[in-house]
């Protein structure tokens, strides 16, 4: 293998060995946040506020959607509110019919159960984020392998063609 091929290989094989690495590191730092939240205390929470809100960020730019949401929560006596339907909070959607259904799900006046964070009860939630992220960390780790075993294949080869050489010449 020539030397700027096989420096070549590493490079490629080293940039994919790091982009897989990092997409697994975030994929599993969401799966293990969304796992960590199956151990947060249930507390009944009411629904104060609950309906469709929008906003336009610029005239040719399509109006958006979003759940406007309040509920209060008490733990060990204390009052809190929180707005978070998940813990990523507001998501903002194109789609009218979307955002119309969440107020429906969650109306204004209803006795609903929130999940609140034992460590900090000023987080709370409604839902729990997927932990679909852990499911899929296959993929990112399979592209990190291979990008290791492309750079070190391209090493050996590259470290076997200079000692062939060396050897040959000697």
């Amino acid at each position: 293998m020539r030397f700027t091929g096989a420096i070549y290989l590493i490079l490629l094989g080293l940039l994919l060995a790091v982009f897989g690495g990092g997409f697994a590191w975030l994929m599993w730092r969401s799966f293990d946040r969304a796992s960590g939240q199956r151990g947060w205390e249930e507390v009944p929470c009411r629904i104060l506020q609950s309906e469709m809100v929008e906003r336009k960020i610029g005239r040719n730019v399509p109006t958006d959607y979003a759940h406007g949401l309040l509920y209060g929560y008490q733990v060990d006596g204390v009052g809190y509110t929180s707005d978070r339907l998940t813990i990523r909070g507001i998501a903002w959607s194109k789609s009218k019919a979307k955002a119309v259904e969440w107020p429906e799900k969650y109306p204004e006046g209803s006795e609903q159960v929130c999940h609140v964070d034992p460590e900090d009860p000023t987080m709370a939630v409604l839902r729990f984020d997927t932990r679909a992220a852990g499911y899929s960390l296959w993929f990112p780790i399979l592209l990190m392998v291979g990008g290791l075993g492309v750079a070190v294949g391209a090493l050996r080869s590259l470290l076997r063609g200079r000692s062939a050489g060396i050897s040959a010449g000697s």
